[in-house]
C-alpha cells in the first residue's frame, strides 16, 4: 500500500506520528525540529486521513503499526526515533512493541491507548468543537474550530478524518495495551501537558510506569497538543532524549 509522507532536514531520523487532529497538527513542529537540530523528520499521514487511501483490512491501531513497521523496512530506515502525539503515541507504542532493530527510542506525547481506572480518556466523539478546544489546550482562546466557516472541501476532510479516527480507535483504548507495554525494549520518554483534558497527567504517569525504565516529563501550562501550544517546552526534553539515545 502507499503511505503519503513529507520529510525535512538531514541527520538522525525521527518518525513523527500525528494524532486525531491530522497531519497539519505536527507540520510546524516538524519544521521547527528539523531547523533547530540535525534530524531528518518524516511525517506520514495515517491511511484514511486527509483523503488518503485506507485499505479495508487496516482497521485498528495495531494493524496501522504494522503498516509503519513495513514503512521503515521499505525506506530502509535505521536508528529511528519514533515520536507520537495522542493516537500517534498509541501507534508509536504498538510500533515499539512490534520489535525490530530499526527503532532506537520511543517518545509518547500525551498519548492514548491504555486503560487507567479512575482516569479515563475523554469521550472525544461526544464532544462539541468548543469542548474539544477546552479539553485540548491550557489556553483555548482562539483555538475553537468553526466548521461552518470552512470551505466545503475542508469540512469534507475533517469529516473523513473523524470517521477514520473512529475506525482505528472507537474507544481510545485497548484493554491489553497497558500490560503489554512491559515488553517495550527500547528507551522511552513520556511527555505530558499538565492541563491535558483529554487524558490527564495521572494517565500519563501510568503510561510511563507501564514502560520499563521510561522517564516522565510534565510540561506546565500545556494541554493535549504540546507541539502546537508549547513547542519550545516540548522540543528541549525531546531533543535531549533523541540525542542521548
Amino acid at each position: 500500500m502507499n503511505v503519503t509522507y513529507t520529510e525535512r532536514g538531514t541527520g538522525r531520523t525521527v518518525l513523527l506520528l500525528h494524532g486525531g487532529a491530522g497531519p497539519a497538527s505536527v507540520t510546524a513542529f516538524a519544521d521547527k525540529l528539523a531547523a533547530e537540530h540535525p534530524v531528518r523528520v518524516i511525517t506520514p499521514t495515517h491511511p484514511g486521513f486527509d483523503g488518503t487511501e485506507r485499505p479495508g483490512d487496516v482497521d485498528s491501531v495495531r494493524k496501522l503499526a504494522g503498516v509503519y513497521r513495513a514503512f521503515l523496512d521499505d525506506l530502509d530506515l535505521r536508528d529511528v526515533a519514533v515520536v507520537g502525539n495522542s493516537i500517534g503515541g498509541w501507534i508509536a507504542a504498538e510500533l515499539a512493541l512490534a520489535g525490530g532493530e530499526r527503532i532506537a527510542g520511543l517518545t509518547i506525547v500525551d498519548g492514548v491507548g491504555i486503560e487507567v481506572p479512575g482516569h479515563p480518556v475523554a469521550d472525544f466523539f461526544s464532544l462539541t468543537f468548543p469542548q474539544i478546544a477546552q479539553a485540548s489546550y491550557y489556553d483555548p482562546t482562539g483555538r475553537t474550530i468553526d466548521p461552518g466557516a470552512l470551505p466545503e472541501a475542508a469540512r469534507a476532510v475533517m469529516a473523513g478524518n473523524r470517521r477514520t479516527l473512529e475506525l482505528y480507535a472507537p474507544s481510545m483504548a485497548d484493554p491489553t495495551l497497558r500490560e503489554r507495554l512491559g515488553g517495550v525494549k527500547v528507551p522511552a520518554l513520556v511527555i505530558w501537558g499538565d492541563s491535558d483534558g483529554i487524558a490527564g497527567p495521572e494517565y500519563g504517569r501510568a503510561y510511563a510506569e507501564a514502560i520499563p525504565g521510561a522517564r516522565f516529563v510534565l510540561l506546565e501550562r500545556t494541554g493535549h497538543l504540546p507541539q502546537l501550544e508549547s513547542p519550545d517546552a516540548l522540543i528541549e526534553p525531546l531533543w535531549n532524549f533523541i540525542a542521548t539515545h
